[in-house]
């Protein structure tokens, strides 16, 4: 293994343990919520949770648009050796993140919680048992978007470990504080679905504690209290937006995208869809690795065209893509072989096996267009091109899987084998149009200044 391997790999064992172990967090959430003793609302807990999720979602999709350009421009500057350029960025990211994204959309959503609810299908139980949640975690929120952008920022600067340490810390408070408050151990009364978003939103401040502690170390390379204040730089806001609005529109075609494919297979039936939910959830967790080193491809390409190196950017892409093809190669043989055993952790039911076996195995066939699209995608949002990963998105997930889904679901009636190669094309056409822009070579141009 050579140098820009090992560098790879520095920089990206850290995000992929922290997704990881966040998944595995979340997953011990829902156990904890769904072996409440009254099952009814056990299941209406582990429904709320599933709705407030999603309406999460959207705030996070909103504060990570800023996020991704306050990445790349704090890794232009340290690549650059502009060290007291970057205290400004994540300054910045922090006060348009609250005052214009995050503050606006805790205010509406809490007004609109009950009918948020209602538009989502949630029934009257899952209602009354999840809006205490859903405006709990609200608050959290505040707390939460900060967290994000002090991640991205350092991020940006190649220090991955800081983030992954303090979330996997904030994480254990919060499955021990779930436990005590959920099921009421010791003084504590049991609250439920109430007291899992009260120990989520404390795990929250608890994180963002140690974050702006951390940040307020003197020897610390990337400082939030520098002694330069702050002040509006109009220059840099427009570089934020610039960077930041076709990520945020990414998210959003991904966000309609994947409802819309949805709609589709839900038409199959209960027992297709169970199937259908259980491949994707194993698919979902083969993103991690992906994600990863698309993280560590976008702060080092952003920190190379600093220092003025294009080379060495290009250098360090294709280890992180050689290594994100060695792991998929073997997520691919897992899939390919082991498809039903895999299934079985899901359910017993031979016909849910069955049907997600032959997903599964198309997932296979997808795990090398994804890893690489992936990769270079972070490697040119690192460069400061955040649209072409927002048009490679539109065209192939919003537009072809939902086509192709359509066509050989609902009129061709291939079932669910029809949705996962609707998949499978949305992959690969996403891959093409991503591997295309990176190698014409473009971004190397890009200027942040």
């Amino acid at each position: 293994m050579g140098p820009n391997e090992r560098n790879v790999l520095r920089m990206a064992w850290p995000v992929l343990i922290e997704l990881v172990l966040s998944s595995l967090f979340g997953m011990i959430d829902l156990m904890m919520l769904g072996r409440q003793a009254d099952h009814s609302v056990a299941a209406a807990s582990v429904a709320a949770v599933g709705v407030t999720n999603q309406l999460i979602f959207i705030g996070v999709s909103l504060v990570q648009a800023l996020n991704v350009g306050g990445t790349a421009m704090i890794a232009r500057y340290y690549g650059a050796e502009e060290r007291q350029r970057m205290s400004p960025v994540l300054k910045h990211v922090l006060v348009l993140n609250l005052t214009l994204l995050t503050l606006p959309f805790v205010v509406v959503m809490q007004i609109f919680a009950d009918d948020l609810f209602r538009f989502m299908g949630a029934s009257e139980t899952v209602i009354t048992v999840g809006l205490n949640y859903f405006r709990i975690l609200l608050l959290g929120f505040l707390f939460q978007s900060a967290n994000l952008s002090f991640s991205a920022a350092l991020r940006g600067i190649g220090e991955t470990q800081t983030p992954m340490r303090i979330n996997l810390v904030a994480n254990a408070a919060n499955v021990v504080g779930n436990a005590i408050l959920i099921y009421g151990l010791g003084p504590f009364p049991a609250l439920g679905a109430t007291g899992a978003a009260l120990s989520t939103a404390l795990s929250q401040v608890f994180a963002f504690a140690m974050m702006v502690r951390m940040l307020s170390l003197p020897d610390r390379e990337l400082r939030l209290f520098d002694g330069s204040g702050f002040r509006f730089d109009r220059h840099l806001i427009g570089n934020l937006l610039r960077l930041g609005l076709p990520a945020s529109g990414e998210q959003l075609v991904m966000r309609v995208g994947i409802l819309t494919f949805s709609r589709t297979v839900i038409s199959l039936g209960d027992v297709v869809y169970a199937a259908h939910q259980s491949a994707l959830s194993l698919l979902s967790l083969t993103f991690n690795p992906g994600q990863a080193f698309s993280i560590a491809a976008s702060a080092m390409t952003g920190q190379a065209l600093g220092a003025r190196d294009p080379e060495e950017a290009k250098r360090r892409n294709k280890a992180a893509m050689c290594l994100g093809y060695t792991i998929a190669a073997v997520m691919a043989l897992v899939f390919l072989f082991f498809a039903p055993q895999l299934l079985s952790l899901y359910s017993s039911n031979p016909e849910v096996i069955r049907h997600g076996a032959i997903a599964l195995r198309i997932v296979a066939l997808i795990q090398p267009f994804q890893a690489a699209q992936l990769i270079l995608a972070g490697a040119l949002r690192g460069a400061g091109d955040t649209f072409s990963p927002f048009i490679a998105t539109a065209i192939s997930l919003l537009l072809l899987r939902t086509t192709v889904a359509h066509v050989l679901v609902n009129m061709l009636g291939w079932g669910l084998p029809g949705a996962w190669i609707a998949i499978f094309v949305d992959q690969f056409v996403r891959w093409v149009i991503i591997y295309t822009r990176y190698h014409r070579g473009r971004w190397v141009r890009i200027k942040i200044d």
